[in-house]
């Protein structure tokens, strides 16, 4: 089926090569003299999500392996990985990299790997060629620790001989225990606050761990970082921790309270991404619009008021000289007002596209999700974006079958979303996760219904978009980073505009690149056709044709 899907998406965009199209399971980037095996995930999975919030694909790594790549079947995740013996391991030093989870989580692996770099360690292109591997594991939901123990397992079982196996991240912090009895064999545990005693964990001479009390990392001071996306974009992790207390998520827990970093941290980092030649800056937190509220303000006694801190923020940023693109991601729509609204539409720079989780629009179901917005406000914000920046994209996360979520109740967030024309939609069944207050709620959805409903409401959805796309894209002109050729096929290239975030969103197939001289970066691109959640166009021009 998708060998089949993917086969109609290159004839719609290049008729001509249909006979000769073959689907690529694999493939092997380079940059910065690094080196990626990524394993492409179906797109479709954008917006079926595969069932939770923290499966939806992060960046690829350059010279780490993706958190989609060759895992053990699913059936193989119970089993214990060896022998509880630890035998004593290599002083080698190529290491290699998995990288699980969110895109904070990512930035934590470019530090980790920039630490062992500057120390004089090299990345090993194979994890069967590495002396010391390194996995960063998620711990948000049973489905992200599932995935853990089975990367683990499969390091385990293809390291070469005396290999050492470091596991680090938000599952060593939560479930360390766990690890320990189906993996045994795990040479050294680090804590998911502790990034920086990377370099002890590769020179222990014997198992051990390392886990503080610490829950989340922020980068403070001189710390190297090397980042593992294409050049022309970056995540900027602004704040760590969680302040909202929503009763199906185990974040907080897991991750700790907010901690911000300071204007000048973050103007410092900023500035020395774009100096690094990077085009477009990702801001990422648990929620954007809560950072420095826990930040006492230079003229006052108390931290930053709502919303307040991160137009402020935006504001400091936006006085770098030079074009680039600003994204915010992860951005709840309580915290989205008319300030914020202007400062977007005021810039340029700033990306029309804000990926604002609703999670649900029944009034019930918030409250019991214990969110601070109802209906009525989420239409209101989604109405007041489109009413003042009509080229906004809206990205969003929905979830189906919270307990107690009756069909009625799933009808009326079926039927926002094939009226309110939202532009990308992640789409996750709940999940019940020891420690949340939903866990213990009456009503618990079978799983049979919650999948049947992430089924109904992704395919509603893909109709919405494939429609908005064709009557607000088609024959436009926009500008377009061109990120390189398709995996698909040689003849073809890909890019993305400002409302199409990397990895998680579509992109725009390029069946005439003959003005391209460059990937990374910006031209200008009519789109001419939509296949599904992408488009597709042709490039024009350079969007600066001077700097040619």
């Amino acid at each position: 089926t998708l060998r089949a899907s993917l086969a109609r998406r290159i004839r719609r965009a290049v008729p001509e090569v249909s006979g000769i199209m073959n689907v690529i399971h694999a493939r092997v980037w380079a940059a910065r003299g690094l080196r990626l095996t990524h394993h492409p995930r179906p797109r479709m999975l954008t917006y079926a999500a595969a069932s939770s919030f923290a499966a939806r694909p992060h960046s690829k790594v350059w010279g780490l392996e993706s958190r989609t790549a060759r895992l053990l079947p699913a059936n193989n995740t119970n089993r214990a990985c060896f022998s509880s013996e630890s035998a004593f391991r290599t002083e080698g030093n190529k290491i290699h990299f998995f990288s699980l989870g969110c895109s904070r989580n990512l930035v934590d692996t470019e530090v980790m790997l920039g630490i062992l770099l500057k120390a004089g360690y090299e990345v090993s292109e194979e994890l069967e060629d590495a002396d010391h591997v390194v996995i960063n594991t998620c711990g948000f939901l049973q489905a992200a620790r599932d995935e853990s123990v089975a990367t683990i397992q499969h390091a385990l079982d293809e390291r070469k001989e005396n290999a050492k196996v470091i596991v680090t991240g938000c599952m060593v912090q939560s479930h360390r225990d766990k690890i320990r009895e189906l993996c045994p064999d795990v040479d050294f545990l680090l804590g998911s606050g502790d990034v920086e005693g990377i370099l002890d964990a590769v020179r222990a001479s014997a198992q051990g761990e390392k886990i503080t009390t610490a829950r989340s990392y922020l980068e403070a001071g001189e710390v190297p970082r090397t980042l593992s996306t294409p050049r022309h974009y970056a995540y900027l992790k602004i704040a760590e921790g969680c302040r909202k207390r929503c009763a199906f998520c185990i974040i907080p827990k897991i991750k700790g309270p907010l901690r911000s970093k300071t204007v000048e941290r973050v103007k410092k980092e900023f500035g020395v991404l774009l100096d690094r030649g990077v085009k477009e800056v990702i801001l990422i937190a648990q929620d954007l619009g809560d950072w420095g509220k826990d930040l006492r303000r230079k003229a006052g006694a108390g931290g930053y008021e709502k919303r307040q801190g991160l137009v402020d923020l935006l504001t400091e940023m936006l006085q770098e000289e030079g074009y680039f693109w600003l994204r915010l991601l992860y951005l709840y729509p309580d915290e989205v007002d008319d300030e914020l609204i202007a400062l977007i539409k005021s810039d340029d720079r700033v990306c029309k596209y804000l990926d604002m989780p609703i999670q649900h629009v029944n009034d019930a179901i918030l409250q019991a999700m214990k969110r601070q917005t109802s209906r009525a406000q989420i239409v209101e914000t989604v109405q007041k974006l489109r009413a003042e920046i009509p080229e906004i994209v809206i990205r969003t996360s929905l979830m189906v079958g919270f307990p107690g979520e009756t069909e009625a109740q799933f009808q009326e967030l079926l039927e926002f979303v094939e009226t309110a024309e939202l532009d990308n939609v992640g789409i996750f069944a709940y999940s019940q996760e020891e420690g949340s207050r939903a866990a213990t709620m009456d009503g618990q959805v079978e799983q049979s219904v919650k999948e049947a409903r992430v089924q109904r409401l992704a395919a509603a959805q893909l109709k919405t978009v494939e429609r908005r796309n064709r009557t607000r894209m088609v024959g436009k002109v926009l500008p377009v980073i061109v990120e390189g050729r398709h995996a698909e096929s040689e003849l073809l290239m890909r890019g993305r505009h400002q409302g199409q975030c990397p990895e998680v969103d579509g992109e725009i197939i390029i069946n005439d690149g003959r003005a391209v001289t460059a990937f990374g970066e910006w031209y200008q691109v009519e789109i001419t056709d939509v296949s599904g959640h992408d488009l597709i166009g042709r490039v024009i021009e350079p969007l600066f044709p001077d700097d040619e």
